[in-house]
């Protein structure tokens, strides 16, 4: 037996004793971080996929503070629905995934609003060509940080 499958099979069996679990696909939202990270009960960080806003630390960009509020009044202290495209995680170690709060798709809606650019990580693109002509909206209109 090579050694990628024994240790594949030590880890199975260590979850089967011990309770593994795998990331959630709905969560409570616990902590609002920025305009596209969150922190979710159990002590996940989740990274919105296909979305880049503006940071508001160390110091706030343009637009840092108004993606921020807007996430914060999408999803804080609200029950989620989260969805994956290829990648589990990213290198910070933080979940990749598209959210939902009851029919709104967050990660659009930032886009639509002119508070987040539609950034491709791939292979994570599930959705990026939606969220391509919501920023070619957003920017037509002038929408948020794509204001004249």
């Amino acid at each position: 037996m090579n050694s990628r499958i024994w240790l594949s099979v030590v880890v199975l069996s260590l979850c089967l004793v011990i309770g593994c679990s795998a990331p959630p696909e709905t969560a409570k939202v616990t902590q609002v971080i920025d305009g596209d990270t969150i922190n979710i009960e159990d002590g996940y960080r989740v990274r919105y996929i296909g979305i880049d806003t503006p940071e508001i630390r160390p110091v706030a960009e343009a637009y840092g503070l108004e993606a921020w509020q807007v996430n914060r009044q999408l999803v804080e202290g609200k029950e989620v629905r989260l969805e994956r495209d290829v990648s589990e995680t990213d290198k910070y170690g933080r979940l990749l995934r598209y959210v939902y709060v009851d029919d709104v798709f967050v990660n659009a809606e930032l886009v639509r609003l002119g508070l987040a650019e539609a950034k491709a990580y791939p292979p994570d693109i599930k959705y990026q060509e939606y969220l391509e002509e919501l920023e070619g909206e957003a920017r037509a209109a002038g929408r948020g940080m794509w204001a004249k």
